[in-house]
């Protein structure tokens, strides 16, 4: 019989929780399995709406808060200024999650493990600051400069992967003086001139002023995420249920792709009705899609859930967990270099204040915040890239409203950590009793 659980390994929709079960029977797979016993008998909306009340009391509370809590943000700013959901303010907004999704999106990968990148807006500053100090003082081509620049921050990652690993200094404390030694480099860098400003025709600076104006674009790739989504989860449907595993029901899945099309297709109409499809968010949806593909689909994605899921438990399994646990920091070090060029974009400069900032505020918080806020577990083993998604567009979306309401800095500031603090609180609340990591 076909049961819907709270995502098979392989095969969970964007922000969906699901993971590779961990070895050992660890937290991984004990959420799946209460989430397969609570979705049995899916053959009428009663099963389902227990199924998905089982599913959030089983620690798989999946992205419909999260949703739930865009739609109330777009209400509530909508009803108080009419220019919130309008084609010009989305538009704007689809590009502004683009440099803190990416930071995101790398944060992620370290939380999958249970660990934490504290250096990541030093790496974002300091990728933009080579970059412009290399092009425009140095001559550089700009294709050879981004490159360096997005080196860098693998080089960075893998510093402190190696040191965590090897060594066996925490991650957080390893990451915390990256923050400071990175930002102290940035500012060394960028020099005591201050300023240095962009090409604003240069290959950087189109990164987020550049669109696709025809419409035809914008709804062809709606049209081809949709047909991927539906096709991988049909495959997926179809290899379990040949191995006499539990599998998504047809249904299920028509239902998750119609939604998928309707969102998909009415964000490409919005985006059609202002400038077109910014490449920006489509480099970012590619990015997504390719991170969720590794870790969901492949060997080495089912590492990561594994080593989350417990340490120990990983180690018997014949995981390299030095390996893992430095590829994922390089990770996060290059998605935040290239984050960090995407923020230069936005400024078409890099200076010492956007450095700073960079190194010890915003950026740093917010790209933590949206991953834990879309749903990545602090405790490892849970979330996927599309949790960076759904996170940013709930910070962005505050940071919008409150602009065009001109209210000040520091009340979007005690909204977004009270937003956090209860998307911890849930995290926590919702795992198991008695649940912990396992050791180094």
């Amino acid at each position: 019989m076909a049961v819907s659980g709270g995502g098979a390994p392989g095969d969970a929709g964007p922000g969906g929780r699901a993971g590779p079960s961990a070895p050992g029977g660890g937290p991984a797979t004990r959420a799946w399995q209460r989430n397969l016993a609570g979705l049995k008998g899916f053959k009428n909306l009663r099963g389902y709406t227990g199924g998905v009340r089982e599913s959030v009391r089983g620690a798989e509370r999946g992205p419909l808060p999260v949703v739930l809590g865009l739609l109330v943000i777009g209400v509530v700013f909508q009803a108080l200024d009419d220019n919130f959901l309008s084609p010009r303010n989305l538009s704007n907004l689809s590009v502004d999650i683009v440099g803190t999704g990416l930071v995101a999106v790398g944060i992620v990968f370290v939380l999958l493990i249970g660990e934490i990148d504290l250096s990541v807006g030093s790496v974002s500053g300091l990728a933009g600051a080579a970059f412009a100090v290399l092009n425009v003082n140095q001559g550089v081509p700009e294709w050879l400069a981004l490159i360096v620049g997005v080196a860098a921050g693998t080089a960075v990652g893998a510093f402190h992967g190696a040191f965590f690993a090897w060594i066996g200094v925490p991650a957080f404390v390893v990451t915390l003086a990256g923050l400071l030694v990175w930002n102290g480099l940035t500012l060394y860098l960028l020099g005591a001139s201050g300023t240095i400003n962009l090409m604003e025709e240069g290959l950087v600076a189109d990164l987020t002023a550049t669109y696709f104006p025809a419409d035809g674009i914008a709804y062809a790739v709606a049209a081809l995420g949709t047909a991927g989504y539906l096709l991988a989860a049909r495959r997926t449907s179809r290899r379990l249920r040949a191995a006499g595993m539990p599998y998504r029901p047809e249904r299920d899945i028509w239902v998750r792709a119609g939604v998928l099309a309707v969102v998909a297709f009415a964000a490409a109409y919005t985006l059609n009705r202002f400038q077109g499809l910014p490449l920006a968010l489509l480099i970012f949806l590619v990015v997504l899609v390719t991170s969720d593909y590794v870790l969901r689909r492949t060997r080495h994605g089912r590492r990561v859930y594994a080593l989350g899921g417990g340490v120990e438990a990983a180690r018997r399994a014949g995981i390299a967990v030095e390996r893992v646990r430095i590829a994922m920091f390089m990770v996060s070090g290059t998605l935040a270099a290239v984050g960090g060029l995407f923020v230069a974009s936005g400024l078409t400069s890099a200076s010492p204040t956007t450095a700073r900032a960079a190194g010890s505020g915003m950026l740093l918080i917010n790209a933590i915040a949206a991953a834990v806020i879309g749903g990545t577990s602090l405790f490892g083993g849970r979330g996927t890239p599309w949790s960076a998604l759904l996170g940013v567009l709930v910070i962005q979306s505050i940071a919008s409203g409150m602009a065009l309401l001109g209210v000040q800095d520091s009340v979007q500031f005690m909204i977004t950590g009270g937003v956090l603090l209860v998307a911890v609180a849930t995290d926590a609340l919702s795992r198991p009793s008695g649940a912990v990591r396992g050791g180094p």
